[in-house]
């Protein structure tokens, strides 16, 4: 699921940045990108699968 919010969120901020819109400083494309990055790095982590882990 962090997966698929990564990759709204690398769309978001393709947008952002090919149409030059203004934004403030807290929607911009570089922040929206590490926002992306962030939810990537959880989904490689495993984090919000779902799954418990168990010994």
């Amino acid at each position: 699921m962090l997966g698929i919010v990564a990759a709204v969120l690398f769309f978001f901020a393709f947008l952002i940045n090919a149409a030059e819109i203004g934004t403030n400083d807290v929607f911009s494309s570089t922040n929206v990108m590490l926002l992306g990055l962030t939810a990537l790095a959880l989904h490689v982590a495993g984090v919000g699968t779902g799954r418990a882990r168990r010994r």
